[in-house]
């Protein structure tokens, strides 16, 4: 957990305590505390909020992904306009929630995170819908493989998937196969990173 704020750190520190299959291993009070603490503990996910003294989140991000791949990012944040947004994903957040989030909301990032998945706030994933339908004219996409990365930028899992789009869940996973050989990636996170690169920029 890495907040510069002490009272957020013991009342989120609290508020995961008592979270089935939640253990806080480590807190930071910046960026440069967080790129320690994740290099010597090795969590699976560290929730990171942006706005810090020293080294800022995005750059912890980036530092971490460098020196600790494994370990996944989960921003939380105050901050939830555009360019905070890109930046910490470009940086290589897996995920991205307002500190109005609760409980569970929060945990459903973090186990997302650790398996691999994206979780985002409803506005970044607003901003992710519009990137992921325009991808470069050279990938020929199919509508529903359009629709599939647009859903999978919104964090859904195969099944929530399937049931929104009133297909099985084999057939998604055809679709998500076949979209990730199209666009070179190889899981969700890289498809997300995808959609904002050649959306966004």
């Amino acid at each position: 957990m890495a907040d510069d704020q002490a009272a957020v750190r013991d009342g989120l520190v609290a508020l995961l305590s008592v979270t089935p299959g939640v253990e806080v291993v480590g807190e930071a009070a910046d960026g440069a505390a967080a790129v320690a603490a994740a290099e010597t503990l090795r969590p699976d996910v560290v929730l990171m909020d942006l706005r810090m003294p020293g080294m800022d989140g995005v750059e912890a991000t980036r530092q971490i992904g460098q020196s600790a791949p494994g370990v996944r990012i989960v921003v939380l944040t105050t901050h939830a306009d555009d360019a905070s947004i890109l930046k910490a994903l470009r940086a290589g957040a897996t995920g991205y929630l307002t500190k109005e989030s609760g409980r569970a909301e929060i945990a459903r990032a973090i186990e997302a995170a650790a398996s691999g998945q994206s979780v985002l706030d409803d506005g970044v994933a607003a901003t992710l819908l519009a990137a992921a339908v325009d991808v470069p004219a050279s990938v020929d996409l199919t509508p529903r493989e359009a629709e599939v990365l647009t859903l999978i930028a919104r964090g859904k899992s195969n099944t929530e998937i399937a049931e929104e789009l009133f297909v099985s869940a084999a057939t998604v996973k055809t679709h998500i196969n076949n979209l990730f050989a199209k666009i070179g990636v190889r899981d969700r996170v890289q498809a997300v990173r995808y959609a904002l690169r050649h959306g966004l920029d």
